[in-house]
């Protein structure tokens, strides 16, 4: 018979704090950060940075807008799915492979892939408009049942079975070169465990909604892995993870957390993918407004703005801002979900934030970018 077990006791003013600091760190580089996070959201939208700039300007020390992209070629760091499209250590995306996936494309271009590969092999970091230049502008059916470039539709097929990698980026654009061959896979289970355990660490606690939401997109990620939905239970019974129950929402950890304060007076400017605020579910739990990412949501309607960063003040999302850069200058335009703090102690750091934002957008010095790639 099997024991359940005891679900720890914990406030909601524990759950923030954790929220609020347990992805927050100062690392020296993108690439210790990377690390340390274990996956960082990509999108393209600039407004006034991309997501995984905007992520991990919170993070290192002295961070400017591309850094990532500069470090990358350099580092154990591979673009790959995981929940989402994103950053990760290399050995992160080995978790997720083999991934089986026959798709209409092999039926249809049956030699295409190999002369993909070949094309690519003879040709090293290859884009998308240079296939379509070698191969032409066929097209087929896409995957949303709409009209898409049948080599196109091919490289990320490529890429998602890990023929291919992204050996550079450009902008948005993105370069591939061949994949080194596969690495000798671990058993399924343990790999199912170490993608939870790194899931939970990047946003713990998570509530019982973004779990699940988490664990149903495990199954594009990681398609070779069973048992998802019955993982999370062993592991509680196990004593890998945590759980607790808190004004009716349960919450999930790594076991042997230890919760903390988050004080250091700063204020932040997050990301709409930062992992303090990604799991809805939760942000709404904790701070009682239901923070929405409205870029695709019709301008008449949007309440916060296209690009709103939520508003992190100690551990509290006291409200937003929408950043844009005009003419060369920034500005920043805030709300709030009920009043702006009169505190002195606010105002100081309002401004310290808006300059550290003014900083990181500032393009990095040539010297200063020569002696990063040296390095």
């Amino acid at each position: 018979m099997k024991t359940m077990k005891m679900m720890a006791q914990i406030t909601v003013e524990q759950v923030r704090a954790k929220a609020a600091s347990h992805s927050l760190f100062t690392a020296g580089d993108a690439a210790e950060s990377v690390l340390r996070l274990g996956f960082v959201q990509a999108d393209p939208i600039q407004a006034p940075a991309r997501a995984q700039d905007l992520i991990l300007r919170q993070r290192v020390t002295d961070y400017k807008v591309g850094d990532l992209e500069r470090l990358y070629p350099r580092a154990e760091i591979e673009e790959d799915v995981l929940h989402v499209y994103g950053f990760m250590p290399r050995t992160t995306s080995r978790l997720m492979r083999p991934r089986p996936f026959e798709s209409h494309l092999d039926h249809e271009h049956p030699e295409l892939a190999d002369n993909i590969l070949s094309f690519v092999q003879a040709n090293g970091p290859t884009s998308h408009r240079d296939l379509e230049q070698h191969f032409g502008g066929l097209r087929t059916r896409g995957y949303w049942g709409n009209q898409a470039k049948v080599t196109t539709l091919m490289l990320d097929l490529l890429h998602y079975r890990g023929n291919l990698r992204v050996a550079v980026r450009k902008g948005n654009e993105r370069f591939y070169t061949v994949a080194a061959g596969p690495q000798s896979p671990m058993a399924s289970e343990d790999r199912l465990r170490k993608l939870v355990l790194l899931l939970m660490q990047l946003y713990a606690p998570l509530s019982l909604p973004g779990l699940r939401d988490l664990m149903s997109r495990l199954s594009f990620a990681a398609p070779a892995l069973g048992s998802r939905r019955s993982i999370i239970q062993r592991m509680v019974e196990q004593g890998e993870l945590d759980q607790c129950e808190v004004d009716g929402m349960i919450y999930t950890w790594p076991a042997h957390t230890t919760f903390t304060s988050h004080d250091d007076n700063e204020m932040r400017l997050l990301a709409p993918f930062d992992p303090i605020v990604y799991d809805r579910a939760r942000f709404e739990h904790l701070w009682g407004w239901p923070y929405r990412f409205e870029a695709y949501t019709p301008a008449s309607k949007r309440k916060w703005g296209y690009y709103a960063l939520p508003m992190l003040w100690r551990n509290e999302v006291i409200g937003w801002a929408n950043v844009r850069l005009q003419d060369g200058k920034l500005h920043v335009t805030p709300g709030f979900v009920e009043r702006r703090p009169t505190e002195r102690a606010f105002s100081a750091a309002y401004k310290r934030e808006v300059e550290r934002l003014e900083d990181f957008l500032r393009p990095r010095d040539k010297t200063q970018e020569r002696h990063d790639h040296d390095n």
